[in-house]
């Protein structure tokens, strides 16, 4: 697009890159979230490598039309903005849409957004949005909608987990209200002028605190973008699905199914749609009755096989597993404000009782990477990798005695049922830590009795999806008052320190402050995070079009069956 203004930070990012001081990876990511097109960012990696790029042919011409059925929950979805599970996003993401979308690379992409750019000092991003884009009202989509979105995601009276990820937005303010302690009640609410609309299809949104990961963050499934008149309409996505996208809810039925069709009341913005309709068929928890409707032909995809169900859809001559490396991970982690996990000493116990290879052998077929207590992947831009944590029982007994409990202490851990892989960590855990003195009890529960204490159960085990940017996951879970810190974590220093990160450009730079931040998480000892695993998802061969992403997003708006 002309008149956009290339960040100043690029010319430096790609002598970095032509020098080898930072890989393929790391390049793509940080040039587009700068601003650059991914064909750009591409092409220019291509030319400095020497490739050169031929497109494919199709390997078959896609067909139109078609039913797609899809094994997976469906979940209450009716606002986008308190979303905190994939599969509403998924259900979701087909009518309604983001500004940017992470395909099967891992970069980030405009979507409803056109392009963006950043300010040099990452305070001021302004993104111009797609032209001709119709909702299914007949309304055009533009900068109005942004701006109600963002504004909606920022009020704490929302309650949207988006509050955390867009937190350099934010100011805290005195509520006129005292706690028990007589201290001031604040509340955390969008900063004056944070967002500003420039025209019709430009926004600007004004940042307190340096951040790149704003564009990600515009990615996540919570960041879907309703019509501007969603609130007074009845705020229900699923009695008024309103939406810019391919398709529209025809059925909806939580726990049962849920079926979408295609638009056809103008052309869909993002060219042609092979699908005439999606169902999503929820089989419940238990992966058999999802693997015997593969197996017959009930359906012809199933979003969330575990690594337990590989052997058997092996077996299966018709069936393709797609995998891809992810940063998702579970934590067993401790509320830091309930005892006796609020016992520094007791939690750095617990860790010393851990060895993190034997975890992901034992509960995940060794299928993903050991983890290290920080919950920062391998995979995530300027990833500082620390000496790996050691199993050491004279340790644990020792930290153990020191927290006052030289006779050893009983814990209980809460977690799901299903996917086994959860509750098999759980086990596996439960078995390592016994030596060190610690007996630790599992409390298996239904996935909708544990979700509904995740935040408050005093030691649970919660899995987390993939999040492009270490920054994400961080604000989400660990910066002091996030809405999903389900540890209940407070630390100024660290808060400081993930500002920092998230206004450093320099790779090495940042790196050197995401190593603080890995180990202050580790000497806290709020959780023990052992592996880092890949997912998969599985589909009829006949389904083309279709691949494991890595958030377990579905993007089928390209999708085609023979």
């Amino acid at each position: 697009m002309t008149g956009r203004k290339e960040h100043s930070y690029i010319p430096t990012l790609k002598q970095d890159f032509a020098e080898g001081k930072v890989d393929r990876r790391e390049f793509l990511r940080t040039a587009t979230l700068l601003g650059m097109s991914a064909g750009a960012a591409y092409a220019f990696a291509g030319r400095v490598a020497g490739e050169t790029f031929v497109a494919k042919a199709h390997a078959a011409t896609p067909k139109m039309g078609g039913n797609l059925r899809v094994s997976m929950n469906v979940k209450e979805s009716a606002d986008p903005a308190t979303y905190s599970w994939s599969e509403p996003g998924n259900l979701g993401r087909h009518m309604t849409e983001p500004l940017v979308q992470i395909d099967k690379d891992r970069i980030p992409r405009p979507h409803l957004a056109e392009s963006w750019e950043a300010s040099d000092d990452l305070k001021t991003w302004t993104f111009r949005l797609r032209k001709g884009v119709k909702w299914s009202n007949g309304d055009d989509f533009g900068a109005d909608d942004v701006v109600f979105n963002m504004r909606r995601w920022l009020d704490p009276a929302t309650g949207s987990s988006n509050q955390a990820r867009f937190i350099s937005m934010t100011e805290q303010v005195d509520t006129g209200k005292k706690d028990k302690d007589g201290n001031p009640k604040m509340s955390t609410v969008a900063s004056e002028g944070a967002v500003e609309k420039i025209d019709d299809h430009t926004v600007r949104f004004h940042l307190n605190v340096p951040n790149i990961s704003v564009p990600e963050s515009l990615a996540d499934y919570p960041a879907l973008i309703v019509h501007r008149r969603f609130s007074e309409e009845g705020g229900d996505l699923t009695k008024n699905p309103v939406g810019t996208g391919a398709f529209t809810l025809k059925e909806f039925a939580v726990g049962e199914k849920a079926v979408l069709v295609k638009r056809t009341d103008v052309p869909y913005w993002g060219g042609d749609v092979y699908l005439d309709r999606i169902t999503y068929v929820d089989h419940g928890d238990d992966p058999a009755p999802a693997i015997a409707a593969l197996a017959s032909d009930q359906v012809d995809a199933w979003m969330r096989p575990s690594v337990e169900q590989l052997s058997t859809l092996a077996k299966l001559p018709n069936i393709e597993v797609y995998e891809v490396e992810a940063a998702q991970t579970g934590v067993a982690r401790m509320h830091v404000n309930e005892k006796p996990f609020d016992n520094k000493k007791l939690r750095q116990a617990f860790q010393a009782c851990v060895d993190a290879k034997r975890v992901l052998e034992v509960a995940y077929q060794n299928r993903g990477t050991p983890g290290a207590d920080h919950h920062v992947s391998p995979l995530h831009p300027a990833y500082a990798e620390l000496p790996a944590q050691k199993q050491d029982y004279g340790l644990a007994k020792k930290l153990l005695a020191e927290a006052g409990y030289p006779d050893g202490i009983r814990l209980t851990i809460d977690c799901v049922a299903t996917p086994t892989w959860e509750q098999n960590t759980c086990k596996a855990l439960s078995e390592m830590v016994k030596p060190g003195g610690i007996d630790l009890a599992i409390n298996i529960m239904p996935g909708g009795t544990y979700w509904d204490r995740w935040m408050s159960t005093p030691f649970g085990f919660t899995s987390w999806t993939h999040r492009a940017h270490a920054t994400q996951v961080l604000n989400l879970g660990y910066r002091t008052g996030g809405r999903w810190n389900e540890t209940g974590y407070a630390n100024p220093e660290f808060d400081k320190l993930l500002n920092e990160a998230g206004a450093t450009l320099d790779a090495d730079e940042r790196r050197k402050v995401m190593a603080k931040l890995e180990a202050i998480l580790q000497d806290d000892a709020i959780i023990s995070q052992d592996f880092w695993r890949l997912v998969y998802t599985a589909a009829n061969k006949r389904v083309h079009g279709i691949y494991a992403q890595v958030a377990l997003e579905h993007h089928y708006n390209k999708v085609w069956i023979e």
